[in-house]
């Protein structure tokens, strides 16, 4: 399922049940079941394609290049305390 398929509360779902002698309320109880699983994993789908990974997050501006002269580095001498 993906973004395009992903179900919402509008959507009815189109079951079929194959066993005989099903009640009103395990059918509803099924319907339930299957359509807070569908409903689950297209959350799941959502937070997974707009969450940060762990690389892009990583990943950090260049430094600016280190330019010597008065008041600015000069480089490095040691401790010297």
């Amino acid at each position: 399922m993906n973004a395009r398929h992903s179900p919402d509360a509008s959507t009815p779902l189109d079951i079929t049940f194959r066993t005989a002698n099903v009640t009103p309320t395990e059918i509803a109880a099924v319907t339930a079941v299957l359509a807070a699983a569908l409903q689950s994993n297209a959350t799941i789908e959502a937070d997974v394609q707009t969450a940060t990974s762990t690389w892009q997050r990583s990943q950090r501006r260049l430094r600016s290049p280190i330019v010597p002269g008065p008041g600015r580095w000069r480089g490095f001498l040691g401790d010297h305390s």
